[in-house]
This record gives C-alpha cells, sequence and structure tokens, in this order.
C-alpha cells in the first residue's frame, strides 16, 4: 500500500517538473522560439484560444518568429492578443502573416526574466511539497506498524528532496542561459 502510495506521489512530482519546465519554456532568452507564445490566448469568435491553435508559428532568421494565422480573418485578434500577453514584444502585421523580431534582451530585462524563472521554481516547489503533505497524510491512514508508517514518510521526505533538487537543478540552467549575452 505505501508503495502504491509513493508511485502516485513520484508520478504527480514528476508532472509539477513537467508544468515548470513548460512555464520556463515562455520565458525569453534573447533567442526567437515558437514557445514564447504557448501563453498567448486570442479572443476568437468570443472564445479565448492558444494562439498555437489558429496559427503556425515558425521561426526564420534566428531573431524572427512569423505567425501565419489558418484564418486571414484573425490577424487582428492575434495581433492583439500579443500585446495584451505584455511579452515586451511588438508584431507586424503585413495582411498576409504578423512578424515579430526578437529584440535583445538588456541587462535589466535578463535579471527581471531571471527572477521570474525563480518564481515559476517556487511555484513547482510548492506543488511538490503539496504532494508530500498528500502522501504522508494517506501513509498516516494506512494499515501498518509505527515503523512502516515512519520508514513510508521518510521515503515520500527523499522523494519530495530529490524532486525540489531537480527543479533548483532546471532554474540554474535556464538561469544562466538568460544570463548568457
Amino acid at each position: 500500500m505505501i508503495n502504491m502510495i509513493l508511485d502516485d506521489a513520484s508520478d504527480r512530482m514528476q508532472k509539477a517538473i513537467e508544468a515548470y519546465q513548460r512555464d520556463l519554456a515562455t520565458v525569453r532568452t534573447g533567442r526567437a522560439t515558437p514557445a514564447m507564445l504557448d501563453r498567448v490566448m486570442v479572443n476568437y469568435y468570443g472564445s479565448p484560444t492558444p494562439i498555437n491553435q489558429m496559427a503556425g508559428v515558425s521561426v526564420v532568421e534566428g531573431r524572427q518568429l512569423v505567425i501565419k494565422p489558418y484564418d486571414k480573418s484573425a490577424l487582428k485578434d492575434i495581433e492583439h492578443g500579443i500585446y495584451e500577453a505584455d511579452l515586451g514584444l511588438t508584431p507586424q502585421n503585413d495582411g498576409e502573416i504578423i512578424r515579430i523580431t526578437v529584440p535583445a534582451l538588456t541587462e535589466e530585462r535578463r535579471k527581471e526574466y531571471a527572477k521570474n524563472v525563480w518564481k515559476f521554481a517556487e511555484h513547482a516547489k510548492v506543488a511538490i511539497r503539496n504532494i508530500r503533505r498528500d502522501a504522508n497524510d494517506e501513509i498516516k491512514k494506512c494499515d501498518g506498524s509505527e515503523d512502516e508508517i515512519k520508514d513510508g514518510q521518510n521515503r515520500v521526505q527523499k522523494l519530495t528532496d530529490k524532486f525540489v533538487k531537480e527543479v533548483d537543478e532546471i532554474g540554474k540552467v535556464k538561469e544562466k542561459d538568460i544570463m548568457t549575452v
């Protein structure tokens, strides 16, 4: 029973890491990537729609994103959605496609993005700690000796420490990537 709880906790903690990595993909590093626009929601016929479901997003010439909408009538909505997302990017609409030139990051902007990395890291750590709490509560409810319960809680703590360390390592790599000019 305790092993099932540990396996479930491990799976949930891994999903928290994956969510953290998805969040980090939206943080700019000075290079253009389609993932930068993953959080951009466009008001399309009254409902918020992710930009990657409305248009093809590709990188051209390293620092430029090209957005080619599947429906040309959505160009203005996509442009408006990019402005509202407050990414610090200026879309240029030529009537067929939208081009976004990704400017080089200033030192101040790099530091701001590095802070965002650690903000996302803290959210991931809180999620992992909540999973630890849930697992410990379930272990306490198990039928077993005090030693088995204590051992189960220790194993949950080791699992938690492992995933928190992984969050920190991922954050350090991303911060280094952002701060590299």
